[in-house]
């Protein structure tokens, strides 16, 4: 396994990061509902992730229900003795309450919720707190301000973004630098070869400021796992069968001409497509880790082989060309001028 830098910061975090929104077994008013594995499945994961170098861990209060993954993962840390092995990251913001202030990143509902987040997880700190999305009604120098007292009292040792746009996340670099706060280590966005809208914006700023991509969904809810094909119904028991609407979304040709470059490199490197999908990002500019998912060892087990996997440039060429973005104005404009990336 190799080990980078997490963001700007000292510490060191594994190019794999274990996602573990599947922990738990939702009920029916969850939307991880039947897609969620075991408390005993989870706990296989979680030691094999651990033993084969995957020391960071991403959850948020949110995951399963009532704060269902961060309770697995507390219960685990008592069980197993081993919370000083893992660089744990948990995400704060969406509704955890009743009322106006049971969502939001509000100093009043930051307070709460990192203190809800400790018990669950039944740890004194958390290593990398992060915002889950900008909060419009909340000026950010109040998200700031909170952070920072949070570093200070050592309840968070690092802080993060996730799903924000690139003027707020500027903004609020430029906000912490000047003020001298805690600034944002990492940002948490969608990324993977059907989704590369970040970038347009986001990795420049990146690679410039020295914040830490933590690409979520790398295999676009399995679309890059090599299991669907164009024309044909997504497969019973997987995610995409249940998430119908998610699967339509993704029907577009030039996700389908993804899925074929993916399948042929895998063929000639002799691996899966999964493993070549998170390889393709781990060779990008700015991505500290990769956050992946696994309901079963299996899955974990086939994940961790893109770890050591190295992509030729002509590999890497005809995935990039294959999932080209439409950049538009005027990113486009600058490119023709200045060929800008």
């Amino acid at each position: 396994m190799e080990y980078r830098n997490l963001g700007n910061t000292g510490t060191k975090v594994s190019t794999l990061c274990l996602g573990t929104m599947t922990f738990g077994e939702a009920d029916e008013n969850s939307f991880m509902h039947k897609v969620g594995s075991s408390e005993a499945t989870s706990f296989e994961v979680m030691d094999r992730a651990l033993d084969h170098g995957v020391n960071f861990w991403d959850t948020a209060d949110v995951y399963g229900q009532d704060g269902l993954s961060e309770r697995v993962i507390g219960t685990w840390f008592q069980d197993r003795k081993r919370r000083d092995d893992v660089v744990l990251a948990t995400k704060f913001r969406f509704r955890m309450g009743q009322g106006p202030n049971g969502t939001g990143a509000s100093r009043r509902r930051i307070v709460r919720a990192v203190e809800d987040s400790l018990r669950r997880l039944q740890t004194d700190r958390i290593d990398l707190y992060q915002i889950h999305m900008q909060d419009l009604d909340t000026p950010e120098d109040e998200l700031l301000r909170a952070l920072d007292d949070l570093v200070t009292a050592g309840k968070v040792v690092y802080v993060g973004c996730s799903n924000y746009a690139a003027y707020r996340l500027m903004d609020s670099l430029w906000r912490s630098r000047t003020s001298g706060r805690v600034a944002f280590a990492t940002m948490q966005m969608q990324y993977s070869l059907a989704v590369r809208d970040i970038e347009r914006e986001h990795v420049p700023i990146a690679v410039r400021e020295g914040v830490g991509i933590l690409p979520w969904s790398p295999l676009a809810g399995g679309l890059l796992t090599g299991k669907y094909r164009e024309g044909q119904p997504a497969p019973e028991g997987t995610r995409m069968a249940q998430w119908k609407s998610r699967y339509e979304a993704f029907d577009k040709p030039r996700n389908w001409r993804v899925v074929e470059a993916l399948v042929q490199v895998a063929e000639e490197v002799g691996r899966t497509p999964s493993q070549v999908a998170l390889a393709w990002l781990l060779h990008k500019p700015g991505v500290t880790s990769v956050i992946f998912g696994a309901r079963t060892v299996a899955q974990l087990d086939d994940n961790l082989a893109a770890a050591d996997l190295a992509l030729s440039e002509a590999q890497m060429k005809v995935l990039d060309d294959a999932s080209a973005l439409e950049v538009g104005y005027p990113y486009a404009f600058m490119h023709q001028v200045q060929k800008a990336w």
